[in-house]
C-alpha cells in the first residue's frame, strides 16, 4: 500500500472540522481525496467553512507537508457536509445481515507485522477473510466482520470514519494476489448522530464490504457499517488504484 492507513487520515480530516469553532451541526458526508502518500513527518490540516446556510454547512480541508526542498505540498484534499438535523420520519431500507454475535465470533490473527495498524483493531471475520494462501485463486469480493478499536474506545464520528476503511483491498479477496494498491478517493455518509454513536459505547460495529468492478487499474468498494443494536450507522464508497 502507498502511505499510511487511509482511515486514520480520513478521521483526522473530519476531526479538523469537528473541532472547528465555527462548525454548524454534525457530519452528514465526508469525502477524502488521497493526492499523495503521506510521509512519516509532521503535517498541517486546515479546515475552512466554504458556505454556511441556515441548517447546512459546506467545508473544504487540505493536509500539507513540507517537501524535500522545504516547500509546502498538498497531500490530501477533502470536503465535508455538516448539518443541524431535525427530528423527522426516518427508516432504513437496507436489511442488516443475520450474523453471529461478536462474542460468538472468533478473533483470528492477521499479518500485523507487515501492516502494524492492524494491531489497533479487534476484527472478527464472519465471511471473506484475507487470503491465507496467495495462489491467485479467484473468489467473491465480499467481506463481513465485526470490528472495533483495540483497546476499545467509545464510538464517535472520527473513529467511525476510520472503521469505514478497515476492510483490506477487495482485489486481494477477489483473486488472492498481493497487488500493490492505494485508495484514491473515499466517501462516508453518516446515518446516525452523535447521540446514537454515544449509545453504542465501545461496542463492535458490523462491516459488510464488496466491490462492483475491477477495470484497467481501478476498483471500487461499497460498504455498510451497523451497530450491534441493528442501526445502520454509515455507508461508504471508495475508488482504489491497483498496479499491474
Amino acid at each position: 500500500m502507498v502511505g499510511p492507513y487511509g482511515g486514520i487520515t480520513a478521521a483526522q480530516m473530519l476531526q479538523a472540522v469537528w473541532l472547528h469553532p465555527d462548525r454548524l451541526g454534525e457530519p452528514v458526508a465526508l469525502t477524502v481525496n488521497f493526492a499523495a502518500g503521506l510521509r512519516d513527518a509532521p503535517f498541517v490540516v486546515e479546515a475552512r467553512p466554504a458556505r454556511t446556510n441556515r441548517s447546512t454547512q459546506h467545508w473544504t480541508m487540505a493536509l500539507t507537508q513540507s517537501g524535500e526542498d522545504g516547500a509546502s505540498e498538498t497531500m490530501i484534499t477533502a470536503t465535508a457536509l455538516t448539518a443541524a438535523r431535525r427530528v423527522t420520519w426516518s427508516a432504513t431500507d437496507a436489511p442488516m445481515p443475520a450474523v453471529p454475535r461478536p462474542s460468538d465470533t472468533e478473533r483470528r490473527p492477521l499479518p500485523s507485522r507487515q501492516v502494524p495498524w492492524l494491531e489497533r483493531y479487534d476484527m472478527r471475520f464472519i465471511a471473506g477473510h484475507i487470503p491465507q494462501t496467495w495462489d491467485g485463486a479467484e473468489a467473491d469480493s465480499v467481506t463481513c466482520l465485526w470490528m472495533r478499536d483495540d483497546p476499545p474506545r467509545p464510538l464517535d464520528f472520527a473513529s467511525l470514519s476510520a472503521l469505514a476503511d478497515v476492510f483490506f483491498p477487495r482485489v486481494w479477496r477477489r483473486r488472492a494476489v498481493m497487488t500493490p494498491i492505494g485508495t484514491v478517493s473515499m466517501t462516508v455518509y453518516f446515518h446516525a448522530g452523535a447521540a446514537e454513536l454515544a449509545a453504542c459505547g465501545d461496542d463492535f460495529v458490523l462491516g459488510l464490504a464488496r466491490a462492483q468492478s475491477f477495470f484497467n487499474g481501478y476498483f471500487d468498494q461499497s460498504a455498510e457499517l451497523w451497530s450491534e443494536a441493528g442501526q445502520l450507522l454509515a455507508t461508504t464508497h471508495q475508488i482504489v488504484y491497483y498496479k499491474e
